[in-house]
């Protein structure tokens, strides 16, 4: 058991992501620096005696989880990528404070201030905005400000890079001429149904047989048992009461967005903050005595958009109007009105008029399943811990199938690329062919089929790859021997008639005409042949020149007409863009390829 233990110790590999570092500007997707611990136990790296803590690459990883760039069965894998991107970070900061390039704490203040997504409704900054924005995408104000100074600093390096790089005037016009050409051609296209089948002899299936036997191997196959664990399939033998579902229904009332109405009273510039006060008191009197909330609102409200409707706003999401808008909606039953509440230099007289939440009978199914998800709870990730100890000890998969009453199951033959739909999933074909599972004859550990199945496999028949016996691929052998005589003979016709063209005769065929033919003409030709069309020498006055390309297993002759330019006022620009843009991501890979070999990385 000891040597068992140490065995699977060493079954899994590593695979390597190479990411590109996005140097954005953007608040959402930047690369996350929370929970930084520098004793060099817990260090993942360091770069230059700058340690990159397990914490924060563990931050890393869960955002890049978060986000979809990682599925999460593959954290393990995406670790190397992720730690790989953030040394690279850390070598272009580093390069860039020891340039003397600098981001003071006014301009920080500034670039926080300024941002659309940190602002209310008047386009003015609310620390209680900024801050729930952070919480939500899981920073401190403290690593956000560190992350986004690291930001600048290496846009700064990439901006001084850019004012480096030029373009010469004779590249840009003759890259600007080669993307922006035209060409009018007329093609026909030579079907390989017009070829009679050929005769083929035994000799020549033979030939083609040993010289083509990669294409008629089988490659290395297993069988396999396994078992799945199923969420969903335990939560569907769970039986739920009206009751219960209505109680639900209620909890999911009590949470669901509500339909808003709101009076805003400002006070600053128009009025003093009393006069706001008596103002909304003078409000909520005529409300008192039977005034029309919508009446009032349009009377006295100063947000004019939302006077004009009566007051409504609509449907209100949590996040909009800040948490203490959100709070004070929550704790208001339709028909309520709030006691007035302060928010950025107004007074809100808020009142809930609506639920957005459809009727119980409309959402019982729905409630139903959330019931039974709920019941099953738990005892999912029980089973799960169950099915990890019992598959690890197994010396086989059937006693764990009868102890946890599982269907056993066996699949077909299968090979490392197979397209099954539960055997191509992530890991399983890996795990299957692992030394573990393959020659050391165990079970497979837990493998995670998205968030409510688990798979333990194990490898019941194994046949090594093998080239098939002629007799068996016979008839495969023969239509390959076939198309390609066919395509052979499909060539040579189409070279007499590209001949016969040239020579000045007179070739029957069905033309179809392509005018203004850019090399990005889309769908609209096939991409074949556009390349020979614009790989074509460009014709004489009143003439035009010939060739013929192959387009799957048929044959396109294509007759040249003319050559011309594309008209495009900012084709200049964008090329001169296009060719900068270029120079500089080649700077920056060649910077970094550079730091990386003079810099002491290590990494654990």
């Amino acid at each position: 058991m000891l040597q068992k233990i140490r065995d699977r110790a060493h079954g899994w590999t590593v695979k390597v992501i190479v990411g590109l570092i996005a140097l954005t500007f953007a608040f959402f997707g930047v690369e996350s620096i929370v929970g930084a611990f520098t004793s060099n136990s817990n260090d993942a790296a360091t770069v230059n005696g700058e340690s990159i803590s397990e914490g924060e690459l563990q931050t890393q990883l869960q955002r890049a989880v978060r986000s979809g760039q990682v599925p999460p069965d593959q954290q393990r894998e995406a670790r190397s990528g992720i730690l790989d991107q953030m040394v690279t970070r850390t070598l272009l900061r580093q390069y860039a404070h020891e340039g003397g390039m600098t981001f003071s704490k006014q301009q920080m203040d500034q670039l926080i201030v300024g941002r659309g997504e940190f602002q209310n409704e008047q386009g003015h900054f609310s620390s209680d905005i900024y801050q729930r924005r952070l919480a939500s995408a899981g920073y401190t104000p403290q690593s956000f400000r560190g992350q986004l100074q690291d930001d600048m600093l290496i846009r700064q390096l990439q901006q001084g890079l850019a004012a480096g790089s030029f373009v010469l005037p004779e590249e840009q016009q003759r890259m600007a001429s080669l993307i922006h050409q035209t060409r009018t051609f007329r093609h026909a296209t030579l079907t390989a149904d017009s070829i009679e089948a050929p005769s083929i002899s035994e000799a020549q299936l033979e030939q083609w047989y040993q010289s083509h036997q990669s294409d008629y191997q089988r490659p290395e196959q297993v069988r396999l048992n396994y078992v799945i664990l199923d969420r969903r399939q335990m939560a569907r033998n769970v039986d739920v009461d009206d009751q219960e579902l209505r109680q639900l229904y209620q909890q999911r009332r009590a949470q669901a967005p509500r339909h808003v109405s709101d009076i805003v009273v400002s006070y600053g510039q128009q009025r003093s903050e009393e006069e706001a006060r008596q103002r909304m008191q003078m409000i909520r009197s005529k409300l008192g005595d039977g005034g029309d909330f919508a009446a009032l609102a349009r009377e006295y409200s100063d947000d004019p958009s939302s006077a004009e409707q009566g007051g409504d706003l609509g449907v209100v999401t949590e996040g909009i109007f800040g948490e203490k808008f959100d709070q004070t909606v929550s704790d208001l039953e339709v028909g309520q009105t709030a006691q007035p509440i302060e928010l950025d230099n107004a007074l809100h007289l808020i009142r809930v008029i609506g639920v957005d939440i459809p009727p119980f009978e409309k959402m019982r199914d729905q409630l139903a399943e959330q019931a039974r998800e709920d019941a099953v709870g738990s005892k999912f990730e029980d089973r799960v811990q169950q099915l990890k100890d019992q598959s690890f000890s197994a010396e086989d998969l059937e006693s764990v199938a009868r102890s946890l009453n599982l269907q056993l199951r066996q699949s077909d033959w299968l090979s490392q690329d197979t397209e099954d739909q539960l055997f191509s999933q992530p890991g399983v074909m890996k795990a299957a062919f692992s030394d573990d599972v393959l020659h050391n004859g165990y079970n497979s550990e837990v493998i995670e089929l998205g968030d409510d199945r688990r798979l333990v496999l194990r490898v019941s028949e194994h046949r090594e790859a093998t080239t098939l016996p002629f007799e068996q691929v016979r008839d495969q052998v023969r239509q390959a021997v076939t198309r390609h005589e066919r395509q052979r003979q499909l060539a040579e016709r189409a070279e007499e008639l590209v001949q016969q063209l040239r020579n000045g005769q007179s070739v029957q065929l069905s033309w179809q005409q392509a005018d203004s033919v850019t090399r990005r003409s889309g769908n609209a030709l096939d991409p074949a042949i556009i390349e020979a069309a614009f790989a074509m020498p460009r014709p004489e006055q009143e003439g035009a020149t010939f060739t013929h390309v192959s387009n799957g297993e048929d044959q396109v002759i294509i007759a040249l007409q003319e050559v011309g330019q594309s008209d495009s006022d900012q084709a200049g620009a964008q090329v001169r863009s296009g060719l900068r843009n270029l120079e500089v991501q080649t700077a920056i890979d060649g910077l970094t390829s550079t730091l990386r070999q003079e810099a002491e990385i290590r990494r654990r």
